[in-house]
């Protein structure tokens, strides 16, 4: 029983760790023996930053995987009209877009509202853009384990669900480097490519909060997120925090907003601290500040 248990939990990223270093051994011998002078590469410091958020990550992940498993049973049990075979190829299609479209949104509202994106700036964080920068995940997974309800909902086995994110995620490491530029027209129109991604981690204004697809660019053409790339991107976030230590990375923002709420004067103003946009503030105290305005996480 426990091994049933043991063998649900895990994550296919664990077995993807060997491919994910040989990715990062051949990206940096491409950057040093390469002649592309612009791009910035590997820093020692913030890869390390970058594993060792990745593999805390994992841990918590695998922590609460295993409570979200349970009540994501639960919901498929007692609340799902009908259960979809594991086996059968159409419950992947349907799970495969049900993911990619509940993760479109997830990855849209982690802009828009800060208390989510708190947790997502982590990875937004690095300066440098590489195969080891798809490995600096968030600790706070909370909200993230919440977006898959509806698939329990609609029949999907439950541990369907985590297999299939994982997959998205392993997905992400080819899209999270600098020495591949734009494909053939027709892959970069359906699939997120590294180009897409790179426009997705620029903090010049026009690239920020564009290109929140995942495996598909679609959603992003179909909702008015999509931006191709034009000059090469800034990375990292419109606010540099300077560091690589990985608590700082974690909780900066957490304790900036913190130290926001406790400073404001009416619950609205709280509340728009935690709900609102990243770098909400009054209207008052707008209205002091003379300096230009920045969109979306520029607060971060």
């Amino acid at each position: 029983m426990l091994s049933q248990i043991l063998d649900r939990l895990r994550d296919p990223i664990v077995f993807a760790l060997p491919a994910v270093g040989l990715l990062v051994a051949v990206e940096m011998l491409a950057l040093r023996f390469g002649d592309d002078k612009d791009v910035k590469g590997f820093n020692a410091r913030d890869t390390r930053a970058s594993v060792l958020t990745g593999l805390g990550a994992l841990v918590v992940s695998t922590l609460l995987r295993a409570a979200a498993l349970g009540l994501y049973a639960v919901v498929y049990t007692y609340l799902a009209p009908f259960h979809l075979p594991a086996d059968a190829w159409w419950t992947w299609v349907v799970l495969f877009f049900g993911v990619e479209f509940l993760l479109y949104w997830y990855h849209r509202s982690a802009h828009m509202i800060r208390i989510i994106w708190a947790g997502h700036q982590v990875h937004h964080s690095s300066e440098y853009f590489n195969t080891s920068t798809a490995l600096r995940r968030k600790w706070a997974q909370w909200f993230e384990k919440l977006v898959w309800l509806p698939l329990p909902l609609l029949g999907v086995p439950p541990v369907l669900v985590f297999t299939m994110h994982s997959f998205h995620l392993i997905y992400g490491l080819f899209a999270h480097t600098e020495k591949v530029g734009k494909l053939p027209r027709p892959l970069e129109f359906i699939f997120v490519t590294a180009s897409h991604h790179r426009v997705h981690h620029g903090t010049e204004p026009e690239y920020l909060d564009k290109n929140f697809g995942s495996i598909l660019i679609i959603w992003d053409r179909m909702f008015g997120t999509f931006q191709p790339e034009g000059r090469r991107p800034t990375y990292g976030l419109t606010k540099q925090i300077n560091t690589y230590s990985i608590w700082k990375i974690h909780v900066h923002e957490f304790a900036t907003m913190a130290r926001e709420v406790r400073g404001a004067d009416t619950w609205r103003h709280r509340m728009g601290y935690l709900f609102g946009r990243p770098g909400w503030r009054p209207e008052s105290e707008k209205q002091q500040d003379t300096s230009p305005s920045l969109p979306a996480h520029a607060q971060s």
